[in-house]
């Protein structure tokens, strides 16, 4: 089973689209990873929908990429008395640790580390960005401030905080039963909520290992101040404009979202573009306009993939929210303009043998019209490394690991397949013609570009490049 698109599709599963026959569905529609968004729903409902996802594997014969998305810190208020306040605009509102009820002049803010962390001048957003604060002074537990965007607030809504770099976890304790068992169950990605800086990475890398790679959500404007470490650090990254279009001013976000994907392209990293989407197809069965353009903007600005949320895990059309995407990915890719957009972002190969030899694979199979690029690989490096230069034709990625085939189902313009090791140049040609002919990448007389690693094996060894001809 094969995509006839290069850019990819991420779908959220939940109570809209937990059965069969409805992931099914989703599947034949052109999901490529499956995202189970642990903000919701329990263990077991996770369990039940992964052994589905990993019957589809064995239905299709082909690996399917699965995404734990990890809920992250949520900074919440106390409560007020009769269960909200109206704040008005110009008023002082404070935030302390006394825990009764709040008005409309105070409230409990149950976060130590908040009140470590912030200082006069910076500003706190409450719910979701609709009421907005500016802090006048923080000492002896008490935060002051003036309410610059008023409204009416109600018992435990998010606090965000967008200026300052708060001095807690990525992951709470509920985080770290999730991942535990999440990585039980075989995920392949791990999406990291909340990263602020590389030491967030870091962290989760201690207890992940090789179990899982990880994925940084950048959702928190502290992140995009050092957006090329944290892509170099990542093995992939989400731009998360749920969050970010709440800390960031909103005409922010779209530059935001260029700097990210550019970030991870400088350095190889595969990378999501969510939230919002496709949004109006949770009710409607179109989208809006403005939403089509969305999509395709980020498929033209580079993007690996691109998500559906709410739409699939809720919303009364989750297969025709895929189907739509599908069609969206296709029409771009098939405008000619798409291309030259491609090979305008062209970054700088890394000073690795293997970015060397992919940087070569690419020039190669356009100046021979190849008909397939076949990546030998058993970590994924080389095949995502393949993927970061763009070339013209589809990556036959072929690897003696199921797990690597699963994490690179999602990767731009990659088709993954599971093949045996080779021991030698003449087995390698003869299984990678083999296989481009068999998936439908190439018939007999064309050409196909193979690159690979010498000794056969050894990962991280990328230094062969060979063209061979389909007999």
């Amino acid at each position: 089973m094969r995509r006839n698109r290069k850019a990819k599709i991420v779908a959220t599963l939940g109570p809209a689209s937990s059965d069969q026959a409805t992931i099914t569905a989703l599947f034949e529609a052109g999901v490529d990873m499956f995202r189970f968004n642990f903000s919701h729903g329990s263990h077991e409902d996770h369990r039940a929908r992964h052994e589905i996802v990993r019957g589809l594997e064995k239905t299709y014969g082909r690996p399917v990429s699965i995404l734990a998305d990890l809920q992250g810190p949520k900074i919440r208020l106390g409560t007020f008395q009769g269960d909200a306040a109206v704040l008005e605009t110009g008023s002082k509102f404070v935030m302390d640790r006394d825990e009764t009820p709040g008005d409309a002049s105070r409230v409990y803010l149950p976060h130590p580390e908040l009140f470590a962390a912030v200082k006069a001048g910076q500003n706190l957003l409450l719910d979701d960005g609709k009421i907005r604060l500016a802090i006048e002074s923080n000492q002896d537990n008490r935060i002051v401030t003036t309410v610059t965007v008023g409204g009416k607030i109600s018992n435990r809504k998010g606090v965000n905080v967008p200026d300052a770099i708060l001095p807690i976890p990525a992951m709470t304790p509920k985080d770290l039963i999730d991942l535990e068992f999440a990585l039980s169950l075989g995920v392949d990605w791990v999406a990291l909520s909340f990263v602020q800086q590389v030491s967030d990475i870091e962290d989760a890398r201690k207890i992940i290992g090789d179990r899982a790679l990880i994925q940084s959500k950048i959702e928190k404007p502290a992140a995009m101040l050092d957006i090329d470490a944290i892509c170099n650090a990542s093995d992939s990254v989400m731009v998360a404009r749920g969050d970010l279009g709440v800390e960031l001013p909103i005409q922010q976000v779209p530059r935001a979202q260029k700097e990210i994907i550019r970030a991870s392209r400088k350095y190889g990293k595969p990378t999501i573009v969510a939230t919002h989407m496709l949004e109006s197809m949770t009710e409607s069965p179109m989208p809006t306009r403005a939403e089509a353009s969305d999509v395709a903007n980020a498929i033209y600005e580079g993007a690996d993939a691109v998500m559906l949320s709410a739409e699939s895990a809720s919303g009364n059309n989750p297969v025709r929210a895929v189907q739509m995407m599908d069609a969206i990915i296709k029409e771009v890719e098939a405008d000619p303009t798409y291309r030259m957009m491609l090979d305008a972002q062209q970054v700088a190969p890394l000073p690795t043998a293997e970015d060397a030899i992919c940087n070569a694979l690419r020039d190669t199979t356009c100046a021979i019209n190849a008909a397939a690029t076949v990546t030998y690989t058993k970590s994924g490096h080389t095949s995502m490394s393949a993927a970061r230069v763009r070339p013209t034709t589809s990556i036959l990625s072929i690897t003696p690991e199921l797990k690597t085939a699963r994490r690179l189902a999602w990767v731009w313009g990659i088709h993954s397949i599971v093949g045996k090791d080779v021991t030698s140049v003449d087995e390698m040609v003869s299984e990678a013609t083999t296989a481009a002919v068999r998936e439908g990448f190439a018939k007999k007389g064309e050409y196909i570009a193979i690159s690979a690693g010498l000794p056969f094996g050894a990962s991280g060894t990328t230094n062969l490049l060979h063209i061979a001809t389909v007999k």
